[in-house]
């Protein structure tokens, strides 16, 4: 058996501390992955969820750091790995009857996007 080892080339942008549920995140990257990358810029402006502009700012942080850091062209990007980690809860207390306490739990997560480029994956095949 040949093992196989290939060196991928590629940016990602890294969001940390999102104060947003990691259900409400995935149903974006849900759609958005494997796709290229004008067309998961233009996905999240007509989706009617209010974290698509954080997912949209991640992928120009990536963009930008595979144009910055690698040299390659925006045109051959395509989005190979987008995923999300549900972090730890900012916990908060709200006051109830008879001076007791309920505690308030809002989820924080971790937003990972990868993008390659397309030329890169052909010359390695």
């Amino acid at each position: 058996m040949k093992n196989e080892k290939r060196s991928e080339i590629g940016a990602r942008a890294l969001g940390k501390s999102i104060r947003v549920s990691a259900t409400k995140i995935r149903r974006i990257l849900g759609r958005i992955r494997g796709c290229s990358y004008g067309e998961a810029l233009v996905l999240p402006e007509f989706m009617p969820y209010k974290t698509c502009y954080l997912v949209s700012q991640l992928i120009l942080s990536a963009a930008a750091n595979a144009t910055t850091n690698f040299g390659l062209n925006k045109s051959d990007l395509f989005i190979s790995e987008a995923r999300v980690e549900s972090s730890t809860y900012l916990r908060r207390f709200r006051p109830r009857a008879q001076g007791r306490g309920c505690p308030i739990k809002k989820p924080i997560c971790k937003v990972t996007i990868k993008l390659n480029s397309k030329k890169v994956g052909e010359i390695e095949r």
